[in-house]
């Protein structure tokens, strides 16, 4: 019998100040334009203002660090945390180093549950297809529209926010691209221009904690609380998708589809556990509790992870690249 998802939704919480808490993430796989392939992509988690940086293949943590610094720090600083998913590249050493040293707080997604990211996840979905309505015919020419997509992005009204993500950082309203009619302009003082951003932002957080408490709500009708704590036995889930790393099944739809029992060592957050999984697994130790079910009793479906899952013999660590070939 079908249930619903476990574990109630757990929203992150709203930022004091824009520009302090970011999203990343990355749009891969495109058409070269101007030798460009891929885009990064970082949004601030209070304004919703967004810039999208184009990058080149391959590219590693110091270039993307470079181009973070580049068009991020120089105009906004440094951030205090940032939400990503666990690409290779953001649980690098120089990454997670070159923030440590900056103060800032990495938080990625747990194990199977790309949502936690699901903001930026959403804005790589509009310039996908912003970029597919204005580039279809011509998908090489990506490049030349992708600032007049983030002009656009940041200058569209936001239903949750009531406002433009232009608004919000600058405390005006966009630049109208059209002719300015004589007379129009009206000069403010400093102090009325502060009190009016204040009140935009007091404005802001009013309108955006209305409306996740809304999602909360919708999202919670289909959810169901599960009492999980330090010391049970779960079973667990590592299929909510399809994976390309591990190989495909000859029959998957009669595969197991739980693994365990495993023993939770830690709680990590509302919704995320630490198991204790086998000395050779290949996965990250911590998941959502949508990919939980708590053991009953004392049957057992399988004591271990898949094989594909699992470190054969001893691990081998690349002493030095002889050579590389790029198509």
């Amino acid at each position: 019998m079908a249930t619903s998802p476990q574990g109630l939704l757990q929203p992150l919480p709203i930022p004091q100040a824009v520009w302090e808490e970011i999203t990343m993430d990355f749009i891969v796989k495109l058409p070269k334009s101007q030798g460009y392939d891929a885009i990064l992509v970082v949004v601030d988690r209070l304004s919703k203002y967004a810039h999208f940086m184009a990058l080149r293949h391959p590219y590693s943590a110091k270039t993307v660090a470079e181009v973070f610094i580049r068009e991020v720090v120089r105009l906004h600083g440094v951030p205090v945390s940032i939400v990503s998913d666990r690409d290779p590249l953001f649980l690098s050493t120089f990454w997670r180093e070159l923030f440590r040293m900056q103060g800032t707080q990495l938080n990625m997604s747990t194990a199977y549950h790309p949502a936690t990211d699901g903001q930026t996840k959403v804005i790589n979905r509009i310039l996908e297809g912003y970029l597919r309505c204005f580039c279809s015919e011509q998908p090489k020419n990506w490049h030349a529209v992708l600032p007049w997509a983030e002009y656009w992005y940041n200058t569209s009204y936001q239903g949750a926010a009531r406002c433009t993500p232009f608004e919000t950082v600058y405390g005006r309203a966009p630049p109208s691209l059209n002719r300015f009619v004589p007379g129009e302009s009206v000069v403010e003082a400093v102090a009325q221009d502060l009190m009016t951003r204040d009140e935009a932002l007091r404005q802001l957080k009013f309108h955006l904690s209305r409306a996740q408490d809304l999602m909360v709500n919708q999202a919670n009708k289909k959810r169901r609380d599960v009492d999980i704590k330090v010391g049970d036995w779960v079973y667990l889930k590592i299929r909510p998708h399809k994976q390309a790393s591990i190989p495909v099944r000859l029959h998957p739809k009669l595969a197991a589809r739980y693994f365990g029992p495993f023993q939770v060592l830690q709680q990590v957050g509302p919704v995320a556990f630490r198991l204790q999984l086998p000395e050779n697994a290949r996965i990250h130790a911590v998941f959502h509790v949508s990919q939980l079910k708590k053991a009953v009793g004392s049957k057992k479906v399988e004591k271990g992870l898949p094989t594909e899952l699992q470190a054969e013999g001893p691990t081998y660590w690349p002493v030095r690249v002889l050579g590389t070939r790029q198509r």
